[in-house]
């Protein structure tokens, strides 16, 4: 007599298929029982507020604004033209090396230290000097340019 074709491993795999099916089958009983058919489409409703939560009570019209299309900014911001005068500023030379010819300006109105380079100078300065410079961009940051001596 010849042996059995199936063997323990494949009589295994057939019980492990045949309770998967079961249980397969059971959750798809138990969604059709917990379905909750005949809804109202009020009760299906979802709102967001002005917060942008959601909520299922409907948002109250008396807080609604109105907002122009031309206001709404997508991307990069316009840039708005500068005014000659903010780019002028007055300061005080707190640090100057003449050997090296570089120092700082502290900028009055903001406190802010500036670099400034003895090219970008059109008078002799030296520290302690009340001078008034325009701030340009530097690739290490805010440097003073076009630097006078206040009179």
């Amino acid at each position: 007599m010849g042996k059995s074709q199936e063997t323990w491993n494949k009589k295994e795999r057939e019980k492990q298929k045949q309770k998967a099916r079961k249980e397969k089958e059971e959750r798809k009983q138990e969604r059709k029982e917990n379905t909750k058919k005949g809804k109202s489409l009020q009760d299906m409703m979802a709102y967001i507020d002005e917060n942008g939560n959601i909520s299922s009570t409907p948002p109250n019209p008396l807080k609604k604004r109105e907002i122009k299309a031309e206001d709404i900014e997508i991307g990069v911001p316009k840039q708005r033209p500068i005014d000659p005068k903010d780019l002028i500023r007055k300061g005080t030379v707190t640090f100057f090396n003449e050997a090296k010819g570089y120092g700082f300006i502290k900028d009055l109105e903001n406190q802010q230290s500036v670099f400034v380079h003895v090219n970008s100078c059109s008078d002799i300065i030296t520290e302690q000097s009340k001078v008034i410079f325009e701030i340009e961009m530097g690739p290490k940051g805010a440097s003073a340019v076009k630097v006078k001596l206040v009179s």
